[in-house]
């Protein structure tokens, strides 16, 4: 996680100058364009969905019932980002009534960390196949690989 400067220094006081033959700041150093995994993945650009959050919630609607994507596989099935970076999108934008967001679990069959109960309850209307004691999904039975 990528820690916020204090509000005393701007992030750009903040970057370290370059260094001269002799050892000593010559010039303050420009920062990076960017700090984060990259551009590519941005979930969010002006508070709206990035293209790529765009993509992931479009492919999130393609999970058929009773199937299910880890994190993790729908980070390599839109080609970008990773599991982290696909939970982060659902997170903050994927909260619309139509998205099936319950179909995106964690990769030991898990549900939805914020809402495990709901997501479960939703995964067995779905007729996802299910591990002895009904808390896991059967991800043998059950994973979508896209096609």
């Amino acid at each position: 996680m990528i820690r916020r400067a204090s509000s005393r220094v701007s992030p750009v006081s903040a970057w370290p100058g370059r260094l001269g033959q002799d050892g000593r700041m010559t010039s303050r150093a420009q920062p990076p364009d960017s700090v984060s995994a990259g551009l590519a993945t941005r979930i969010s650009v002006g508070g709206r969905p990035s293209p790529y959050a765009l993509e992931v919630l479009e492919a999130v609607t393609r999970i058929p019932p009773g199937q299910v994507m880890t994190y993790g596989d729908l980070a390599e099935y839109v080609g970008g980002g990773t599991g982290r970076t696909t939970g982060a999108v659902l997170s903050r934008h994927g909260h619309d009534d139509d998205l099936p967001w319950h179909r995106v679990i964690r990769a030991n069959g898990e549900p939805n960390p914020t809402n495990p109960a709901g997501a479960l309850r939703r995964l067995v209307a779905d007729g996802t196949p299910m591990r002895p004691g009904g808390a896991r999904v059967d991800l043998r039975r059950a994973r979508w690989d896209g096609r």
